[in-house]
């Protein structure tokens, strides 16, 4: 409606005023005109009668009898002296007129103006002898006639044109209010179906595609609400993995326990035995429990950084030192590889828990005799971290899911060596809290490399 207002009604009050200025400047324009003409007519026949020094003249003076009448005005005839001649109302005969459009005119300068506060136009002309080719100005013709019909002309103009706005007003806002009606009804059903999907009335995805804007508005929603429904389904995962992940080794020891009580004179292996299992099942728990929290806390803002300037030669060195002893318990190398000294600006906690993930998971699911060589580089802007394995590699159809928290790729395996699913989901957390990028790249028997790439100078975006 607004546009249909701007474009409709605001330029139709533009052309009506244009209209009737246009019409005033041009009839004002043309009457003087004529006005000039006849007194050009009668200054030439006012010297060749010799009006200026007798001005009983009948010509004359019907001459400007007539133009008083036809123009509905007043000439005065002003002599050399300034003293008037003569007055087609016979009211300033005889007076001295000294006005600056007179003492212009006598100067040379005819003046032409237009009063449109009282309603008339004054033409004040010199007399010379244009015959004589006498460029001296004998006197001054002042003529004052009315633009009464002009106005009149005028008023009629603006009346049909204020009814003409009107009508035109009145038809643009109908108009405005149908089309608005008409061409909003899509939105107004991009707003039910969001409406309807927010309390829970619809379960697909919406299409309104009446309009561009329409289309694009609705894919946009879809993505979105693709995403979201993403995310419910990866909350109720985990939150269904969170839940057996911890109701297992539960389970398990009530089994142990229960056993113990069922039986009368345990024998002290047996029980032993039982109370080992229930030691190794606490263990677990524990250690689910402690991946958990330290992904809450990798969750949390990034103002939780402890930002400072590290040595990552230094680091790589200490993790491995830390690691040496689990790898040697499988003969597996552990290499490290610095081509060049770094230093950059990170968390050290959270990185050194995000590479130690990375190594141990190569020591546990690498095989008898194996490596792990890692690799440290960098460039102007990134540094960068390679750890490469002659492990069991991952299957191509898991890769794009070791990052979720609680997978496995072989999950019998992985609660042999003490596995959680944790791991690389800890591990993704810190290394995009530091504003990196982390890839893996995997053949199945062959090993795995995962790439490490991550900023020299961290850029707090909070």
């Amino acid at each position: 409606m607004v546009i249909l207002v701007i474009i409709g009604i605001i330029p139709s009050i533009i052309i009506e005023n244009g209209i009737v200025n246009s019409y005033e400047d041009r009839a004002v324009s043309l009457r003087s005109f004529n006005v000039k003409n006849q007194c050009d007519i009668l200054c030439n026949q006012l010297v060749s009668e010799h009006y200026l020094e007798n001005g009983d003249s009948e010509v004359i003076n019907s001459g400007l009898a007539l133009i008083s009448s036809v123009y509905n005005g007043r000439v005065l005839i002003v002599g050399p002296d300034f003293k008037v001649v003569k007055d087609t109302y016979g009211i300033d005969e005889g007076k001295t007129v000294i006005s600056e459009e007179v003492i212009q005119c006598f100067q040379g300068t005819e003046t032409n103006r237009y009063d449109k506060k009282n309603r008339y136009i004054e033409v004040v002309v010199p007399i010379r002898d244009v015959q004589q080719n006498d460029k001296e100005v004998l006197g001054v013709m002042m003529v004052s006639v009315s633009t009464e019909e002009i106005a009149a002309s005028i008023d009629i103009l603006e009346q049909k044109g204020t009814f003409l706005l009107a009508i035109i007003m009145v038809s643009v806002l109908v108009l405005g209010f149908v089309l608005s009606k008409i061409l909003m009804r899509p939105f107004a059903r991009v707003t039910k179906s969001i409406e309807d999907i927010t309390d829970g009335f619809m379960n697909e995805n919406i299409s309104v595609p009446d309009y561009t804007e329409t289309e694009l508005i609705t894919e946009a929603f879809n993505k979105m609400l693709g995403r979201v429904t993403s995310l419910d389904k990866s909350r109720q995962e985990f939150v269904s993995n969170v839940s057996h992940e911890l109701k297992t080794p539960l389970a398990s020891m009530k089994v142990l326990a229960d056993s113990l009580n069922s039986q009368d004179d345990v024998p002290v292996e047996l029980y032993q035995e039982f109370m080992q299992d229930i030691t190794e099942e606490i263990d677990r728990e524990n250690k689910i429990i402690t991946d958990l929290l330290a992904l809450v806390k990798l969750d949390k803002q990034a103002a939780d950084m402890n930002i400072e300037m590290v040595n990552i030669n230094d680091l790589l060195e200490l993790i491995l030192k830390r690691l040496r002893p689990i790898a040697a318990q499988s003969n597996i190398d552990l290499i490290l590889d610095s081509f060049r000294p770094v230093n950059a600006e990170i968390d050290e906690v959270k990185l050194t828990l995000a590479l130690s993930n990375l190594v141990e998971n190569a020591i546990k699911y690498n095989q008898e005799d194996g490596w792990v060589r890692v690799s440290l580089n960098a460039d102007h802007k990134y540094f960068f971290v390679t750890i490469a394995d002659s492990g069991v590699g991952i299957p191509e159809d898991s890769i794009d899911d070791v990052f979720e928290r609680f997978y496995r790729v072989d999950k019998s395996h992985s609660r042999e060596i003490g596995g959680t699913g944790l791991g690389l989901a800890i591990t993704r957390n810190s290394i995009l809290m530091h504003h990196g990028a982390i890839k893996v790249h995997s053949k199945e028997d062959e090993g795995t490399t995962f790439s490490v790439r991550i900023p020299l100078t961290y850029i707090d975006e909070t």
